[in-house]
This record gives C-alpha cells, sequence and structure tokens, in this order.
C-alpha cells in the first residue's frame, strides 16, 4: 500500500500507458484507444475469440479485462458483433500491440472503436502473470491510463485507485438495464445471412429480466424455440404477469448480487411460490 515513502516503478523509455493497482503495483506499458484514466475492477478473459463482444457485454461494467490470448484486435470489429447498446468494460489489458485488421468483415480498426467509445487500451503487459495474480490474491481495484505523450502521474492514479470503492455493495444493473420493455426478434448470427428470426407468436413466452445481459443470450433463446420479452430489471411482479410468460429467465450482470437483489429478491420469491418455471445463469442464478 502507498504512504509518504512510496516510490513508483521507473517508467521505461516509449511507456505511453500504465495500470496502477490499489495495492501499489504499477505495470507500464503502451496505451491505445481512448486517452485518459478510467478506475475499474481488474478481472480476465480466457476467450481465444469475441474480444468485441467481451467489450460491449455490460456484465463486465466497471471492470478492466485482461485478455490472456496474445492477438487481441487482429479480426478489427464490426457493428454486427456488438453485445449491448449500453456501458461494457472501462479498459482492457494485453499482451501484444495491436495490429492493423485482417479480416473480411472489419469495418473499423479496434483501437479507434475504442476511442469512439471512450475505453483504453494497454498493450505490452505480462497478461499470463497478471492473470495469475488475480486467481491468487482476488480482483484488485485498479486505475488504467493512456497518455500519448506519456504523462503519467503515477501516485495520483494510485490515490484513485485506492479511493474507489469497489463493486461490492454496488448496483450496476440499474445502469445497464434497458429502460423499457422489448419484443426481442433476432435469433443467432449465421453467415452470408445475418441475423435469423423466429417463427411466429406460437412460440412459448419468455419474459428476460434483464440485468446487464448480452444480446447473444436473448438470440439463444429465440433460437431454442422461445418468444421473448425482454424487461427492465426494476419491473414488479405484477407487470410481470401480466405478460402471461410460459416461465422468465434471470439474466447476468454486473455488480454485487446483494445489491440488486434488494428489488429482485422479493420477485423472483413471488415467481417461485407462482410455480413459475425460472432460469437464471450467473447472477441471475
Amino acid at each position: 500500500m502507498a504512504d509518504a515513502a512510496y516510490t513508483p516503478a521507473p517508467k521505461p523509455e516509449g511507456a505511453t500507458g500504465v495500470l496502477v493497482l490499489s495495492t501499489g503495483q504499477v505495470l507500464w506499458g503502451r496505451g491505445f484507444g481512448a486517452v485518459g484514466d478510467a478506475v475499474g475492477e481488474v478481472c480476465f478473459n480466457t476467450s481465444m475469440t469475441g474480444y468485441q463482444e467481451v467489450m460491449t457485454d455490460p456484465s463486465y461494467s466497471g471492470q478492466i479485462v485482461t485478455f490472456t490470448f496474445p492477438h487481441i484486435g487482429n479480426v478489427g470489429v464490426n457493428e454486427e458483433d456488438l453485445e449491448s447498446k449500453v456501458d461494457g468494460a472501462v479498459g482492457c489489458v494485453v499482451r501484444e500491440d495491436v495490429t492493423l485488421s485482417s479480416n473480411f468483415r472489419s469495418s473499423e480498426e479496434f483501437g479507434d472503436w475504442l476511442a469512439e467509445k471512450g475505453k483504453i487500451g494497454l498493450s505490452g503487459i505480462d497478461t499470463r502473470a497478471l492473470t495469475r495474480m488475480i486467481r491468487k490474491a482476488g480482483a484488485p481495484n485498479a486505475v488504467i491510463a493512456h497518455d500519448p505523450e506519456g504523462d503519467l502521474d503515477v501516485a495520483a492514479l494510485l490515490k484513485k485507485a485506492q479511493e474507489w470503492p469497489g463493486l461490492e455493495g454496488m448496483d450496476l444493473a440499474k445502469l445497464v438495464t434497458r429502460t423499457a420493455d422489448e419484443e426481442w426478434a433476432g435469433s443467432v448470427w449465421a453467415l452470408g445471412q445475418g441475423y435469423g428470426a423466429g417463427e411466429g407468436d406460437a412460440r412459448p413466452h419468455v419474459v428476460a429480466i434483464d440485468y446487464g445481459a448480452k444480446d447473444n443470450i436473448f438470440r439463444n433463446l429465440v433460437k431454442a424455440g422461445a418468444r421473448v420479452t425482454v424487461v427492465p430489471a426494476e419491473t414488479s411482479l405484477e407487470k410481470i404477469l401480466e405478460l402471461k410468460p410460459a416461465g422468465v429467465f434471470l439474466s447476468n450482470g454486473p455488480g454485487d448480487p446483494a445489491a440488486t437483489g434488494v428489488y429482485a429478491v422479493p420477485v423472483i420469491k413471488a415467481l417461485l411460490e407462482a410455480d413459475m418455471p425460472i432460469f437464471g445463469i450467473c447472477l441471475g442464478h
């Protein structure tokens, strides 16, 4: 932890980005994407594909994602692979510098897209060592920062990381949930076809409570044969029952489940008492 005698790790030549952990560890690298700094909880993701989907997944809200797969950004980004219209991860940490994209579906470079979305990237980090540290000691609070001139005040960033209260007790579902009911239309994506559609209103009706779900979950419910209505996180029991669902889906989402549970648990208990079929994942489970 920092004190009056705290001395940060010296900045190496060419460093334009940094990850400052609340524990006092300083990881220097090369910044890309948005300029500035952002505070969040450092987590990791081991996926070999789908970095754009990860960065737009609402369940990563308030987090800085460490990608263990080294080649992030090499297929660019496109409009079809977005998983939400709300904020997901605040930044990402990667091993290798992001190269120019090479994929026929790419419509924009990953770094440019991050800058447009206000998300900060940091390359040149030993991501597997960072992942190992997270697995052993837990997910730390941190600040990720990027300045093209390398003008980075580590002491100030450390103070910001240590003053951030963290995700415990934080209800982020309210920030990322839909604000109105939505009749979900799209099924899963297929090459050359785009997103499919469901087959009529005779399908079983599933009401999906959105605590911060990525869109592909709803697409897969449609693929499985359901007609899906997505409702906001704080939807009342009465409103859900008015929709006459055959079952209720409880989505994943960010933040502290205990905070979300203040309004979610009474509704779920009442649904159980009504013998309503329920399916939940992650936070919703």
